[in-house]
C-alpha cells in the first residue's frame, strides 16, 4: 500500500530545499537528480513514437510497438510540466529578467542551431524529404514556426516544442512574480484552472471549433508549463499534498495507456496523462528532498537524463536520414527491427553525446560566462626621497 507523503509529515535533513509550511522558501536549493533522471524517460517515450511511425515493425512486433509507444507523444507533455516545475524551482529571487532569458537562450539554443544545420543536411540530400521554403527556415530559427500549423513540422519537426518553451520563457517572469504574490491558496487555484483550461481545450479541439490541431500552438500548452510551476510553487511552500512516487508513476502509466481507449491523440491525449505528470514530478522532487529510494536518481539515469535534450533534438534526423537506406516503413520482422531500432538508438545516442560535450556545454559556459570588471589603475607609487648627502 502506498503511503501519502508530504513536506508537512515528514521532517526532510538539512539542508532542506522547501520551507516549512507558511514561511519563505530558503535562498538556496538543492538539485533534484530524480527529475533529470525522468526527463530521459520521456526521450524514450519519445523516440518509441517515432520508431513506430517510422514502421520499423512489422507484424504482431508492429503491434507490440504500437501498443506500447503508439501515446509516446504525451512525453513531450511531460517536459512541458517537468519545465514548469524547473524554472520555480531554481528561480532566482532578485533575479533580472534579461538575465533568465539570457540563460535560457543559452540553455536550448546552441543545440537547437545546430540541429537546424542538420536538419538542412538531410533535407538537400536526400531527395524525397521536404525542404523548406526562406520564409519557413527563419521562422524555425527564430522558434516561431510553431505559431503557424502549415510550418510546425518544417526541418527539425520536434523543434516545435522549442518554440513552444520560447514561449513559456518569455512568459516565465511574470508567472513566477504572480505565483510569489498568490501564495499557497492562490496558486492551488490557479493550478486548478489551468487544469479546467486543459479540459475546455481539448473538448473544443476534439468536436473540431479550430480550423487546425491546437496540439502544437504554444498558447494551447501554457497550462501544463503553468501546472508544473504551480506544483514546484507548493513543494517550495511546504504545501504539496500528493501521493508518493508508486502511486503517482501508476497514474502516469494508466494514463498512457488510456490514450488510444480516450482519443486518436492530439491535444486531447494530454489530458489522459496530466494528472500522473503532475503528481510525479513533484513526488519525485520530494523524494530526492527526503532521500527516500528513487530509481530515477541513479548515476546512468542521470546522465541518460543529461544528455536527454541533445537525443531529443537529433533522434528524427537520424530515423530521417535512415529511411535512405531502409526504405520508407519497411515493416521488419521482429530480430530486424531489433537490430535496426538498436542501431538508431546507438547513433542517436552517440550524437546527443557529442552535442552535449562539443556544443551544449561549451556554448552555455561561454554564452554565460562573466567578464572580469577591469582592474582598477594602481595608484601612483610615491618615490621615496632621496637620502640627504652631506
Amino acid at each position: 500500500m502506498t503511503t501519502v507523503t508530504t513536506l508537512a509529515q515528514r521532517t526532510p535533513p538539512a539542508p532542506t530545499g522547501a520551507a516549512p509550511a507558511g514561511s519563505s522558501p530558503p535562498a538556496v536549493l538543492p538539485s533534484l537528480p530524480s527529475l533529470t533522471g525522468l526527463r530521459w524517460m520521456a526521450a524514450l517515450l519519445v523516440f518509441g513514437l517515432h520508431v513506430n511511425n517510422f514502421g520499423y515493425f512489422g507484424g504482431t512486433g508492429g503491434r507490440l510497438v504500437n501498443w506500447g509507444f503508439g501515446p509516446g507523444a504525451t512525453g513531450v507533455s511531460f517536459f512541458f510540466v517537468l519545465s514548469g516545475f524547473v524554472l520555480t524551482w531554481s528561480a532566482r529571487p532578485h533575479d533580472r529578467v534579461l538575465a533568465f532569458w539570457r540563460r535560457r537562450i543559452a540553455r536550448i539554443y546552441p543545440v537547437h542551431l545546430v540541429s537546424l544545420v542538420v536538419a538542412f543536411v538531410v533535407a538537400y540530400m536526400l531527395l524525397h524529404q521536404p525542404r523548406p521554403t526562406p520564409k519557413q527556415a527563419l521562422a524555425n530559427a527564430l522558434l516561431l514556426h510553431a505559431w503557424w500549423q502549415p510550418w510546425w513540422q518544417t526541418l527539425n519537426p520536434v523543434s516545435w516544442s522549442l518554440a513552444c518553451e520560447a514561449f513559456f520563457y518569455a512568459a516565465f517572469p511574470l508567472l513566477i512574480l504572480l505565483l510569489r504574490r498568490l501564495g499557497a491558496r492562490g496558486s492551488t487555484a490557479l493550478g486548478a484552472l489551468s487544469v479546467a483550461a486543459m479540459l475546455v481545450l481539448a473538448w473544443t479541439d476534439l468536436h473540431h471549433w479550430w480550423s487546425h490541431s491546437i496540439y502544437s500552438f504554444p498558447a494551447a500548452r501554457l497550462p501544463e508549463f503553468v501546472l508544473g510551476a504551480v506544483s514546484a510553487r507548493l513543494v517550495l511552500l511546504g504545501r504539496w499534498r500528493g501521493p508518493g512516487m508508486e502511486a503517482s508513476l501508476a497514474l502516469a502509466v494508466i494514463g498512457f495507456f488510456l490514450v488510444p481507449q480516450a482519443t486518436h491523440g492530439g491535444y486531447p491525449a494530454t489530458v489522459c496523462t496530466i494528472t500522473g505528470f503532475a503528481l510525479l514530478i513533484p513526488a519525485a522532487a520530494v523524494a530526492d528532498l527526503h532521500g527516500l529510494p528513487s530509481l530515477w536518481r541513479r548515476g546512468w539515469m542521470v546522465r541518460l537524463g543529461e544528455l536527454s535534450f541533445a537525443f531529443y533534438m537529433i533522434h528524427l534526423l537520424v530515423l530521417r536520414a535512415g529511411t535512405s537506406l531502409l526504405g520508407t516503413k519497411p515493416r521488419f520482422g521482429a530480430l530486424g527491427g531489433v537490430a535496426v531500432t538498436a542501431a538508431a538508438f546507438a547513433v542517436s545516442l552517440a550524437l546527443a553525446w557529442v552535442l552535449y560535450e562539443a556544443v551544449e556545454c561549451p556554448a552555455r559556459r561561454l554564452l554565460l560566462r562573466r567578464r572580469r570588471p577591469a582592474a582598477p589603475p594602481e595608484p601612483a607609487r610615491r618615490e621615496a626621497p632621496a637620502p640627504v648627502r652631506d
